[in-house]
């Protein structure tokens, strides 16, 4: 069994995205989980998902998944054992994990993860005084996207899951020092930041 002062790699892991579908609260039309198991990133596990109300035009701009794509999808409730079995007993990781968990909790009731990593909350602490902290800069940032097939873009789960993952490795192994433990990852994400991101929180709920 894992204790408080083993290395974060002793724990396993679910990085979670999901995508909507623009309505107020969002449908989802698109998840993807990707399991770390003893620190190594694992394939990425994605599914289309048939809303119940349309997708938005603005959502559409963002991810481009349109009606059509989802005419032959399963519904929630096809795929909710798969989903639940791969978040179980799972640290939940998400970069704006409120947004992510917000609509998991919608579609899958009594949903309550272990524990949560935010990456936007650990990037801001432990790597302060960055001009921008949305997945896209960090992406940018560090290479986090190197070596990902050509067909995964941003803005789509399965690209969000594998940068995210990436990135969780990157903060959770600095150069030159022992990896973090899961209790120093959870504090810095408790920590208060002196960084105010609040605008960046809410571009990053819009779907």
């Amino acid at each position: 069994m894992a204790q408080p002062t083993d290395s974060w790699t002793a724990y396993d892991y679910a990085v979670v995205d999901v995508e909507g579908n623009g309505q107020q609260p969002p449908d989802l039309v698109e998840i993807s989980i990707i399991a770390i198991k003893d620190g190594l990133i694992g394939q990425a596990r994605t599914w289309l998902v048939c809303p119940p109300r349309p997708i938005t035009p603005m959502a559409r701009r963002f991810h481009r998944i349109t009606h059509d794509q989802l005419v032959d999808a399963l519904t929630v409730a096809d795929i909710e054992a798969e989903l639940r079995h791969a978040l179980s007993d799972k640290v939940f990781v998400a970069h704006n994990a409120g947004v992510d968990l917000g609509v998991l909790g919608r579609e899958l009731p009594g949903f309550q993860p272990v524990q949560v990593l935010d990456t936007v909350k650990l990037a801001r602490r432990l790597l302060p005084g960055r001009a921008s902290y949305k997945l896209g800069a960090l992406v940018d940032a560090f290479g986090l996207a190197r070596g990902l097939p050509a067909e995964l873009t941003p803005h789509r789960a399965t690209y969000h899951t594998l940068v995210c993952a990436q990135l969780l490795a990157h903060l959770a192994t600095p150069p030159g020092r022992e990896p973090r433990t899961l209790v120093e990852l959870m504090d810095a994400t408790v920590r208060k930041s002196t960084t105010d991101t609040a605008g960046e929180e809410r571009a990053a709920s819009l779907f």
